[in-house]
């Protein structure tokens, strides 16, 4: 489909957007206004999560009428974008006048070789800086806004599920992935699904108004909007483990494990981990112990092994490789406690 097809009647649906859209940008500024912008495989969930928080609360009634604030996708010639699950989305503008905008949005997904922006949208985002402008990375969007050099001195939130992506790409950049979302001075940047529509609501609810994000929250079924700096939902652990993190009940030790998770091959001690969860180091033993069951030591071999027994049985690296990436100082060391856990040695499981 060709960027003039989109002014043609050919498909009503996409028509009435165009029109919508036209007549949006020709009224007075609302209250918020947000461009998108979408990488190469950018994640719909992410994208549709905050535009449907948007909808909901610029329009009064159930009409999607785009008054108290407005937003649109934009795209070098509105050429097709394809989402990581393969539906093509046609963006609405081209890139239109940074100012007139209070935030641009960049919605990653997965990862590939090539740069994430095209070096023409790079430089629009660089424009928009120097206007006061401020930029949103929605899940490996920030991946993008660092390529870019956008990030220069500011911590990043990235997913857990890409910490490791984000760690190698940027070695000497600051980043957490314990947490929903970052708020900077005129940076945000959050860890991308569902997270995108608490980012959404914490931007309606400066810009609009409480009412306005509750409405949006409680159509979308979601009681609250989750702060920026709670725990990231935790991954399951590979194989048994002292306790299933879902079910902590204390967000503190959530968090602990989630940094367990993080920090593999270069475990945290005891004091680090404490600290990361501002609590003592003998009530972080005591916490931990009473929400999972087990000690933190204990429970951090066990995913360190966990982790081992994985990449044992999913990937072709020697055992010695593996040992050093699940934190253990030699194959010697793994073998030991491998075989002490799961009752084999590693080398049986290839």
């Amino acid at each position: 489909m060709t960027a003039e097809t989109l002014h043609r009647p050919v498909s009503s649906g996409q028509f009435v957007v165009r029109r919508q859209c036209d007549r949006t940008w020709k009224a007075p500024r609302p209250r918020l206004s947000v461009g998108f912008l979408l990488t190469r495989n950018f994640t719909l969930t992410a994208l549709s999560s905050f535009m449907d928080m948007l909808r909901l609360a610029a329009d009064d009634g159930d009409s999607s009428r785009q008054r108290h604030c407005r937003w649109t996708v934009m795209g070098l010639g509105r050429e097709l974008v394809r989402s990581s699950c393969g539906l093509d989305i046609a963006p609405w503008d081209d890139l239109r006048d940074v100012q007139e905008f209070d935030y641009l949005v960049v919605v990653g997904g997965l990862l590939d070789d090539g740069p994430q922006l095209d070096p023409t949208t790079q430089a629009y985002l660089r424009e928009a800086v120097r206007k006061d402008v401020r930029l949103i990375g929605v899940c490996t969007g920030v991946f993008a806004l660092v390529e870019a050099g956008l990030m220069e001195g500011r911590r990043c939130c990235v997913s857990w599920y890409h910490h490791r992506d984000f760690a190698a790409k940027f070695p000497n950049h600051p980043f957490t992935a314990d947490e929903l979302f970052v708020v900077g001075r005129d940076r945000i940047t959050c860890a991308g699904g569902t997270a995108a529509a608490d980012v959404a609501a914490y931007l309606i609810e400066r810009h609009i108004g409480a009412a306005a994000a509750r409405k949006a929250l409680h159509i979308l079924q979601n009681d609250r909007a989750r702060p920026p700096d709670q725990a990231q939902p935790q991954p399951q652990p590979l194989g048994p483990a002292a306790a299933d993190p879902s079910a902590i009940a204390d967000e503190r030790i959530r968090r602990a494990t989630l940094l367990m998770e993080q920090n593999l091959s270069v475990p945290l001690s005891l004091d680090e981990l404490a600290q990361r969860v501002q609590v003592s180091t003998r009530q972080f033993i005591r916490l931990f112990r009473m929400h999972t069951g087990a000690s933190p030591l204990s429970y951090y071999r066990q995913l360190r092994l966990n982790y081992a027994r994985w990449m044992l049985t999913h990937s072709d690296e020697s055992i010695t490789q593996i040992a050093l990436e699940a934190g253990f100082s030699d194959c010697a060391h793994l073998s030991r406690q491998f075989r002490t856990v799961f009752g084999i040695p590693p080398s049986s499981l290839r």
